[in-house]
């Protein structure tokens, strides 16, 4: 799918290297936009990069999303090379699971500084140049694991839901300069991260989806496109559920 939904845009994609990270940076690129794909890999960020065809400009920084000069900094470098900033998508994650008796500190905080924190950093960025143009979207990517629960997933399910609070807290607050925040909250999505699941597991969660199949990175990526183009400019604080129907 091709369009120009974003024609003249920026955007920034945090873990953009692989999954729906890339998938995501993909469909905006595609919708006209120039796209910065961040990772905490430079060289992964910068392959994923060279995949990308378009007329846009690309860009692939390294970035530690839980560091709030790395993300400034990402974000400056951006502006300079696309003149502004219109869409940023959090997106950036990762996993540490065990049952509660086994998780250690450092997996808890782990998890909850490059999910919440990192997402709190990147709002914080973004919606400081967005609020100087008086325009702009930011989207988040939860989780249904924030809405549900999953069991081992104490730390990822309380970032996942803590990210639902920050969008609808951050949408009240910059909702008046023209800036909208939303959030996405994937199900059960083919990735790198689900596909090391034992397969019994994965079968198992796939079985209790309505539309009986896990989903695909580039329907993650639809609903961020609708939330990051104009077709959705009078919604903040949404969230958006792609999960197969999964928990409704």
């Amino acid at each position: 799918m091709t369009g120009d939904l974003l024609a003249g845009r920026a955007a920034i994609v945090t873990g953009a290297a692989q999954g729906i990270g890339l998938a995501i940076a993909r469909l905006l690129h595609e919708h006209g936009a120039g796209v910065a794909l961040l990772d905490l890999d430079q060289e992964r960020a910068a392959e994923a990069a060279a995949g990308l065809d378009g007329e846009s400009k690309v860009l692939a920084l390294g970035c530690d999303v839980t560091d709030e000069n790395s993300v400034a900094q990402a974000v400056e470098r951006t502006v300079e090379e696309f003149g502004g900033l219109d869409i940023h998508v959090n997106n950036a994650g990762i996993t540490r699971d065990a049952s509660l008796g086994k998780m250690s500190v450092d997996d808890f905080d782990a998890v909850v500084n490059v999910h919440l924190r990192g997402t709190w950093l990147g709002v914080r960025a973004a919606s400081a140049i967005m609020r100087k143009a008086g325009r702009g979207s930011i989207v988040n990517i939860s989780s249904l694991s924030g809405k549900s629960g999953n069991p081992g997933q104490t730390n990822y399910s309380a970032a996942k839901a803590g990210i639902v609070g920050l969008t609808k807290a951050s949408a009240k607050e910059l909702a008046h300069k023209g800036v909208r925040v939303n959030a996405v909250q994937p199900g059960l999505i083919r990735t790198a991260m689900t596909q090391a699941m034992p397969p019994e597991v994965f079968a198992e969660r796939e079985a209790a989806i309505p539309m009986r199949r896990a989903g695909e990175p580039a329907e993650v990526a639809g609903a961020v496109l609708f939330l990051a183009s104009d077709l959705s400019s009078y919604m903040t604080g949404a969230v958006l559920e792609v999960g197969g129907g999964r928990l409704m």
